[in-house]
């Protein structure tokens, strides 16, 4: 929290607005870069996404197609996970081997590090939250008849594989009265196992996963998959984590290693970062131009994108206009 403090109030400032350029990067990995002045000097950042862009990321994109970070010194690099300079790596193992600076997931991410046999130097530390609610829900297909819980006995959970997501869930099946060990946990085909990469081309594991019968359920942003779901005339079953004995955690964070995250880069970062998040909130269209500009597929449906920015801009922000605070 001392890290944002100084920098989470400061005025908008509206830079002239910087095109994109995807120099040395496949397309198919629709990976964002700052274009830049010749002879202009700008300190490079990358971020790790955890998944497809989306209104969870808008202020990143707001912040990029604003010329925020430009304006603030920074050539920063959004990374989707398909990307290959990802080398199918987590976001939080892309910060620990130093091939991004800060990475976007779970609050579990930063446990999950502390608990690895990991050089102390290369642990996480919890920079910012990207939203003040809690976003993420599991999700099962209406038609499934589950709609909780303990009715995922005998079913199939569709598992991202994080080191708590199983317990997680484990503990709301047995918070709710059921038996754990009658879940079948499946691995969700990932992008790099899949040939097409399916799921991150669409955004969504319902469509992939649940309708095909690959999963019974799974964990989802309910803003984004939910959202979609919804404008595709699918109904969805979804119970939270905190509703079954589960502690809340942000999600998703901002992490990155204690050096970078106190370095002046990352204050540099932050504050842009802060200002983005507090205009896709106050102009959910720019938002959703921001987000638009990086041409994912999944963007496409520009009246979903829309309606994604509106369900999730009264969440960017806490009581007092602050981005990225966790009080909790």
């Amino acid at each position: 929290l001392s890290l944002l403090t100084p920098y989470l109030r400061c005025p908008s400032s509206a830079p002239t607005k910087t095109r994109f350029v995807a120099a040395g990067v496949p397309r198919k990995s629709f990976t964002h870069v700052m274009s830049t002045t010749p002879g202009a000097s700008l300190t490079p950042v990358t971020v790790a996404l955890d998944w497809t862009p989306n209104t969870n990321h808008a202020g990143f994109y707001v912040a990029l197609s604003h010329g925020l970070y430009a304006a603030a010194g920074l050539a920063v690099t959004l990374r989707p996970p398909a990307h290959d300079a990802s080398a199918g790596l987590t976001p939080a193992k892309q910060v620990t081997t130093g091939i991004a600076d800060f990475g976007v997931g779970p609050s579990e991410a930063v446990v999950a590090v502390a608990t690895a046999d990991t050089d102390p130097s290369a642990r996480l530390v919890a920079v910012a939250t990207l939203c003040q609610a809690h976003m993420s829900s599991i999700c099962c297909l209406a038609s499934s008849g589950i709609t909780r819980p303990r009715e995922l006995e005998g079913k199939s959970y569709g598992s991202y594989v994080a080191k708590f997501e199983n317990a997680i869930v484990r503990r709301m099946v047995i918070g709710d009265g059921g038996d754990a060990d009658k879940v079948e946990f499946r691995t969700l085909v990932s992008s790099a196992e899949a040939e097409s990469g399916e799921s991150h081309a669409k955004g969504t594991v319902v469509e992939t996963h649940l309708e095909t019968g690959l999963a019974d359920a799974a964990w989802i942003y309910t803003h984004w998959q939910g959202v979609m779901s919804s404008r595709s005339g699918r109904t969805l079953n979804h119970f939270s984590s905190t509703d079954y004995a589960i502690p809340h955690g942000y999600s998703p964070i901002l992490h990155a290693t204690r050096g970078t995250a106190e370095s002046t880069t990352a204050r540099a970062f932050l504050k842009s970062t802060a200002e983005g998040y507090k205009i896709a909130s106050a102009d959910p269209a720019a938002a959703v131009a921001a987000l638009r500009e990086c041409g994912h597929p999944s963007l496409a449906d520009v009246g979903f994108v829309t309606a994604s920015a509106e369900s999730i801009k009264g969440c960017f922000l806490d009581d007092e206009g602050r981005w990225g605070r966790m009080d909790q």
